[in-house]
C-alpha cells in the first residue's frame, strides 16, 4: 500500500463567538485539511492549524509548503513508515510542525483503516476509560466570566479552563476569584495565561495572589522559550505550573526536565508535528514523573480526534482540553462530544466521518498532488 496522491484544502472554519486569548483574538479559525489517498483506494484525513504566534506557521504559507515540499516527499510512501516519513519531512525542511502534523495524522488514519483499529490500538491501547474535556473560557470582564463559568456548571462539565493575561495582572486576579466566587470551591479551575505575564517577578507576585483561589495549575504564565525563568517560577510559588508554549520539541521537554521547571507539559500535535512526535514527547515525560495533557490549537473533528487518540493510548496524558468542534458555527466531521467526556467511534483509523460537502463550502483554495 502507497501513497498515490493527496488533496490539500485551506479552510476557515466560522467561530459561534469570537475567541480572546493573551495575543490574539479569533472570530474564526484557519485551518489546513489534507486528504491522502493510497493506491488500493483507501482515504485518510489530517489536520494543520498554524499559528504564527507560536509554531511561526501561516496558514497561506502552510499551504504551500505541503504542496511543494512535504506532500511530495510522502507520495509513493507506506504510510506504516511513519519514522522515515518524519525523517524525510525533516530533512526537506526545518520547522513546520503544523504543517507535518497534517501528514502524520493523515498518516495514521491511513494505517487504521488498512488495519481495521482505531489509532490508539497502533501507538499503546486504551489506557483509559473515558475522555473529558473542560470548559475553556475567553478572556472577558470578570462578571461575565464569572455568569458563564456558572452556566457551564449547570449544563454539567466537570472542570473549568480560564485564559488570561491580556491586560492588566490585577484585573486577571479579579477574573479568577469572580469565578471561584461564583462555583464554589470544589469545582477545579485550570489557568492559561498564553504568556501574558511576560516577567518572572509579576508571574510569583500574581501567582502568589492567588493562593487562595485553590487552583489546579497555571499554564505558561511568563514567555515562550524561557525554561530557565519557568524553573524558577516554580520554585517560588506552591501552585503547580504547566509548559505549554514553551513545549514545541523533544529538546524542549529535556530541557525542562533538566531543569525541573514545570509540574505538567502540554503537548500540541500541532506543536510537536503529529501523533508519532507527541507520543514520544509523552514518554519522556512520563520518565521523568512529569504528567502529560494533549492541548488544542481549535481544530475540527479531525485534528481534535487525533489528540484523542493520543490521550486514549498513554496513562501518563492524563488530561485534555481538544474543544475546537464545540466552538464552530460550521463543522466538517463528526466526533462526539457528551458532557463531560469526548466519544471516540472505536471505527478504524480515526473513526471521524468527513463531510465533503462541508469541507468544500468552507474552503478558500485547494490542490492536488500526484505521483
Amino acid at each position: 500500500m502507497k501513497i498515490s496522491k493527496a488533496e490539500i484544502y485551506a479552510v476557515n472554519f466560522p467561530l459561534k463567538e469570537p475567541f480572546i486569548i493573551s495575543y490574539a483574538s479569533y472570530p474564526s479559525m484557519a485551518a489546513i485539511i489534507v486528504r491522502l489517498q493510497t493506491d488500493d483506494g483507501l482515504v485518510g484525513y489530517g489536520e494543520a492549524v498554524p499559528d504564527e504566534h507560536v509554531t511561526g506557521e501561516q496558514v497561506d504559507a502552510a499551504f504551500e509548503i505541503l504542496k511543494h515540499v512535504l506532500v511530495p516527499h510522502v507520495i509513493g510512501q507506506s504510510p506504516f513508515d511513519i519514522e522515515q516519513i518524519h525523517h524525510q519531512m525533516d530533512a526537506a525542511i526545518s520547522g513546520n510542525p503544523a504543517a507535518k502534523a497534517a501528514i502524520d495524522i493523515a498518516c495514521y488514519d491511513l494505517m487504521g483503516k488498512a488495519t481495521g483499529q482505531p489509532v490508539y490500538n497502533l501507538i499503546g491501547g486504551k489506557a483509559h476509560e473515558h475522555l473529558q474535556y473542560p470548559k475553556v473560557l475567553s478572556i472577558e470582564a470578570p462578571e461575565i466570566m464569572a455568569d458563564k463559568a456558572k452556566k457551564a456548571v449547570a449544563q454539567g462539565f466537570s472542570s473549568l479552563k480560564l485564559k488570561v493575561g491580556l491586560d492588566d495582572a490585577a484585573l486577571d486576579i479579579e477574573r479568577i476569584y469572580a469565578v471561584r466566587e461564583a462555583v464554589g470551591e470544589e469545582m477545579p479551575i485550570r489557568i492559561d495565561v498564553n504568556q501574558g505575564w511576560k516577567t518572572v517577578g509579576l508571574a510569583v507576585q500574581t501567582i502568589n495572589y492567588l493562593e487562595g483561589a485553590n487552583l489546579t495549575w497555571i499554564e505558561q504564565p511568563i514567555r515562550m522559550g524561557n525554561i530557565r525563568g519557568l524553573a524558577e517560577v516554580r520554585r517560588k510559588v506552591s501552585t503547580p505550573i504547566m509548559a505549554d508554549e514553551s513545549v514545541q520539541t523533544m529538546e524542549d521537554v529535556l530541557e525542562i526536565i533538566r531543569l525541573e521547571a514545570a509540574d505538567y507539559i502540554n503537548i500540541k500535535l500541532m506543536k510537536a508535528g503529529g501523533i508519532f512526535p507527541a507520543i514520544q514527547m509523552a514518554k519522556a515525560a512520563e520518565a521523568a514523573g512529569i504528567i502529560a495533557q494533549i492541548g488544542s490549537m481549535v481544530e475540527s473533528s479531525v485534528g481534535s480526534a487525533a489528540g484523542y487518540h493520543a490521550v486514549m493510548s498513554r496513562k501518563n496524558i492524563q488530561t485534555a482540553e481538544l474543544t475546537g468542534p464545540l466552538l464552530f458555527a460550521e463543522e466538517i466531521g463528526n466526533l462526539q462530544y457528551e458532557l463531560p467526556y469526548v466519544k471516540l467511534s472505536g471505527k478504524p483509523g480515526l473513526g471521524v466521518d468527513v463531510d465533503m460537502a462541508k469541507l468544500e463550502k468552507l474552503t478558500i483554495k485547494s490542490a492536488k498532488v500526484e505521483g
